[in-house]
């Protein structure tokens, strides 16, 4: 039996309906899922820790998350 997954939007989409949030689920006890509502068939899944780091270094103005990284 396949459970349903329980997204919830992040507090910074402004809390209204519609295709500008990212969303957050628990996946297992160590996993969590991200998805950016205008297309949710993509999933990222990760663990707590590189979440962590990321918001860290967002939150300390390493990264921009309103700038596109460079093409490879």
């Amino acid at each position: 039996m396949t459970q349903a997954i329980l997204w919830q939007k992040s507090t910074f989409s402004g809390g209204g309906e519609g295709n500008t949030c990212v969303e957050l689920a628990a996946g297992t006890p160590t996993t969590l899922h991200l998805r950016e509502s205008d297309d949710p068939a993509t999933i990222l899944t990760t663990t707590r820790a590189p979440l962590t780091h990321l918001l860290q270094a967002i939150r300390r103005g390493q990264i921009n998350p309103a700038v596109a990284p460079p093409s490879i």
